[in-house]
């Protein structure tokens, strides 16, 4: 489903060069769950950016669902993205304006996907929401407004969910709830699911894991 080779990521800084990822090489396959563990600024959310196509790297590749995102523009990449990959972040980004159901809706509508309001509504109901529909997000607890993120990003039935620290905000019942509810749509989905945590809970939860030191990625046995 992904792979990965090679992959350098610098940045210039003052009369230098900042190296954030050193040769990172990975690969993995469709319906696996994959945990990304390591210290802050050991550039997990880097990494997370390259494989999402959300930024390009110095050197080397990723590959999604065989296509090269080295050899895409942005906006070729950003089709990419709208057609096989969700997002889970942890500060939920859903639009203040809207009410859960029309967050839910808003990526199916841009997809040109039929019946999104139908299909918005079943999805809020398997992360427990039903009775929430027309709540706006600042009327949500912590943990309800990342289930409206779970189901807005399982709504487009992405092959791919890259999610960035989803239980971080929450406490650690809700986030106990919130992992189940990945998983479970992992389950069901058969979703490729890769996850940027401190979570040792969710990370125990992927059936595997890597760390990241200093730009450097090994997986962990």
């Amino acid at each position: 489903m992904i792979k990965v080779s090679d992959l350098f990521k610098s940045v210039p800084v003052g009369e230098g060069v900042l190296e954030i990822l050193k040769g990172i090489s990975f690969e993995i396959k469709s319906g696996e769950s994959a945990a990304i563990v390591g210290v802050s600024g050991s550039g997990k959310s880097t990494l997370l950016g390259l494989l999402a196509g959300l930024d390009v790297a110095s050197t080397g590749d990723v590959l999604i669902d065989g296509i090269s995102l080295a050899g895409l523009n942005e906006d070729k990449r950003a089709a990419l993205r709208a057609e096989k990959v969700g997002f889970v972040f942890q500060s939920f980004q859903l639009l203040p304006a809207l009410t859960a159901l029309e967050n839910v809706m808003l990526p199916l509508e841009l997809s040109g996907a039929e019946a999104a309001a139908d299909k918005a509504t079943e999805f809020l109901r398997k992360v427990g929401l039903a009775d929430r529909l027309m709540h706006y997000p600042t009327t949500l607890s912590g943990g309800e407004q990342q289930r409206v993120a779970i189901a807005r990003a399982f709504a487009a039935e992405p092959v791919l969910l890259f999610a960035d620290e989803p239980t971080g905000n929450l406490d650690g019942d809700t986030a106990e709830k919130i992992i189940d509810l990945l998983f479970s749509f992992n389950a069901s989905a058969g979703t490729t699911l890769i996850l940027v945590t401190h979570d040792q809970r969710l990370a125990a939860r992927c059936q595997r894991r890597f760390s990241m030191e200093s730009g450097r990625l090994s997986e962990v046995h």
